[in-house]
């Protein structure tokens, strides 16, 4: 049996959509990457006077494809996911940048923070020290 040929998009439309075009020219294989859920779950918790985050990052090199940053109440999970071939002719993988922002409970030196990457799992754990209420409560009057 004689494989079909599918209809090509414009080069117009091409060059200013090449992941949409693309995609609707592939074998389908579920929604565009753009439109899946482009993030990875996290979970925190305190544990043993620490937070920690961690986050499901199957399938990546910690070396290469993973950066935990940290600035001031602010941590970054930057992940990356490159195709390596000239791909499949049908995939349901994902392939791209990944950017979680967690805000901390307290500011900390990022020389305090450790992160370790297991069956991949990430975990980062940050020093917690007391935390106190950023604000102060104000009382709200009755009106007569």
């Amino acid at each position: 049996m004689a494989k079909l040929s599918r209809p090509r998009a414009p080069a117009v439309f091409r060059a200013l959509f090449p992941g949409l075009a693309g995609w609707l020219e592939s074998p389908w294989a579920g929604p565009p990457q753009f439109a899946a859920a482009q993030s990875f779950r996290l979970e925190e918790v305190a544990r043993d006077n620490r937070y920690v985050i961690r986050a499901e990052l199957p399938g990546l090199n910690p070396e290469r494809e993973i950066e935990v940053t940290v600035e001031g109440r602010t941590l970054t999970i930057h992940a990356q996911r490159r195709q390596e071939d000239d791909g499949p002719y049908r995939s349901e993988f994902r392939y791209g940048s990944l950017t979680r922002l967690v805000r901390l409970p307290v500011k900390v030196d990022a020389a305090d923070v450790t992160a370790r990457y297991d069956r991949g799992v990430l975990e980062v754990s940050v020093p917690a020290r007391e935390v106190r209420p950023e604000g102060i409560r104000v009382a709200i009057e009755k009106a007569d």
